[in-house]
């Protein structure tokens, strides 16, 4: 009686351990998916703001990324443009907050 008691128990535990051994698993999947998604989100978000940035640009495709660079750092040194961008920052920040 007492070695079927045992038995039993023992059984739980391999199932237990069992269903454990699935759920890490499923969790590892999980957050690889997650961690596709934060990078196709990126991507997207990249290719999105560099079509952006060429529709302003005269003849991107002779312009080296050095140029472009250069373009910028001009563009956001211009008097102003820090405020606006912390400005636009600060606005969607205060945004996330208010939904989450």
């Amino acid at each position: 009686m007492i070695n079927e008691k045992l038995e039993k128990l023992n059984q739980e535990i391999a199932k237990g351990e069992a269903r454990l051994r699935r759920a890490q698993h499923e969790e590892k999947i999980l957050e690889h998916q997650v961690k596709q998604l934060t990078r196709k989100e990126r991507t997207h978000r990249l290719c999105t703001r560099g079509a952006m940035l060429e529709s302003f640009l005269l003849r991107p495709e002779v312009l080296t990324d050095e140029d472009v660079m250069d373009i910028l750092k001009q563009a956001f040194s211009q008097s102003g443009m820090k405020e606006i961008v912390a400005e636009s920052v600060k606005g969607r920040v205060a945004g996330e907050s208010l939904t989450e």
